[in-house]
């Protein structure tokens, strides 16, 4: 399947809703082949579908028993470059938006 989902059960602290959702997302792109910038028309039946699927997700995770062993490798979404990565595309957003905010003249 794909390479990107990584394992949520068993971790320690447990799945985060934003990890859960996460993996719900790249499950729904995967599948469907939909990226983030696709047309609202196609866009909204994808983000439908992804808070399905974490619903689902919850539920499983809560039903599952424990495991014996944590799962080998740690989500992306715990892992320092990651984070870092994430961190670096918001302060960029947020200074893209101050700059509309204050009128300087910038390019997209």
């Amino acid at each position: 399947m794909c390479r990107n989902i990584t394992t949520l059960r068993g971790l320690e602290p447990p799945a985060t809703d934003e990890e859960i959702h996460a993996a719900a997302e790249q499950f729904v792109r995967k599948v469907t082949g939909v990226q983030r910038s696709a047309a609202t028309a196609t866009r909204e039946p994808c983000e439908s579908a992804t808070e399905e699927v974490a619903a689902i997700i919850v539920q499983l995770l809560a039903e599952l028993p424990e495991r014996k062993q944590p799962p080998r490798n740690l989500p992306p979404l715990r892992r320092e470059e990651v984070q870092a990565r994430i961190a670096a595309r918001q302060a960029a957003r947020e200074e893209h938006e101050r700059m509309h905010d204050l009128g300087i003249a910038h390019t997209h």
